[in-house]
């Protein structure tokens, strides 16, 4: 045999040299579920080792991160009810705590990556990603809804804009209004891709955030389809994204594979709640070895192509591998 493909796996030096896929601190994002008041650290249940924070204790998180080199965060808000109506106007409100809460830990971390949501269903009384009338979800009418959310956020601090609605023309409309308002510097990290997906019930309990009435299938992709992902894609190169993300990712590497080779955009792919939820459930249960199954979980993204990976696992890869 003139060729042993063992060879080069013999030991753990030649392992690392001919290693092709590689993963730093660098290349996670952590997710973070921000709620208003003080000295609340309450777990979500569904998501084992992730919690509701309030800022004066979310700072501290945030600090343990950055002395792990983790500088990647993306920030959820959980409003209460009160606050929600059918226009999400809390969503740009001066006194929304969320706002607030991003100026505060931009000033504190300067140099760390603070990375927003937007999209109306944290903020609406319908649960919806869009405005909600006689049960249709109405696209065009969402956009200056969005318009004003990203502006409000680029203003206390975001680095990038995260638009999640999956609103056609969203991305081209949030430039626009971005630019107009003078924040031409503010980066928009696309939900390109975002499934209607049976992985977001730990997140939704995270935020209470479901839909009071129907699903979110009428804007969110169908899970059969890859090719339409390339279509939503280059609709938002050309409406000016920096970034794509494929959601969820675990279960659509071979779309976040298909993005890497047909864009030249950075690819993004959030390992969603659901995801992490299992593979937590099953190393409890003692059928996985959670160190080595949740590390080769995200190296697989990583080797399908993507970037950055939002995860729940950022912090704890951090502390055993950063």
């Amino acid at each position: 045999m003139n060729q042993r493909p063992r060879r080069n796996r013999r030991t753990p030096a030649l392992r690392n040299m001919v290693r092709e896929t590689r993963m730093t601190v660098d290349n996670l994002i952590y997710p973070l579920f921000l709620v208003d008041g003080k000295k609340i650290k309450k777990e979500v249940k569904s998501l084992p080792g992730n919690y509701r924070w309030s800022l004066d204790l979310l700072l501290g998180e945030i600090e343990e991160c950055m002395d792990l080199g983790l500088r990647n965060f993306i920030l959820f808000p959980a409003v209460r009810e009160s606050l929600k109506d059918k226009k999400a106007t809390y969503s740009h409100h001066p006194k929304n705590f969320y706002l607030k809460a991003a100026k505060t830990i931009k000033k504190r971390f300067p140099e760390c990556c603070l990375i927003s949501d937007v999209a109306m269903d944290p903020y609406s009384s319908d649960g919806h990603d869009g405005l909600v009338k006689k049960g249709m979800i109405l696209n065009d009418l969402t956009l200056p809804i969005l318009g004003k959310m990203a502006v409000a956020q680029a203003r206390a601090g975001f680095d990038l804009i995260g638009p999640s609605d999956m609103m056609d023309g969203r991305i081209g409309f949030i430039r626009r209004a971005l630019d107009q308002a003078g924040c031409e510097d503010t980066g928009i990290m696309s939900y390109c891709a975002k499934y209607a997906s049976a992985f977001y019930g730990p997140f939704r309990d995270a935020l209470d955030s479901a839909p009071k009435a129907g699903d979110k299938k009428t804007y969110q992709m169908d899970p059969a389809n890859k090719r339409e992902a390339l279509i939503e894609a280059k609709l938002d190169i050309v409406e000016g994204a920096d970034f794509l993300m494929v959601k969820p990712a675990i279960h659509y590497l071979d779309v976040i594979h298909s993005l890497r080779e047909n864009t030249h955009l950075p690819i993004a792919a959030y390992h969603v709640s659901g995801e992490c939820a299992m593979l937590v459930a099953a190393a409890q249960k003692g059928w996985l070895d959670f160190d080595q199954a949740m590390p080769e979980a995200l190296l697989s993204i990583r080797r399908a192509g993507a970037d950055v990976i939002l995860t729940y696992f950022a912090k704890m890869w951090a502390a055993k591998y950063g």
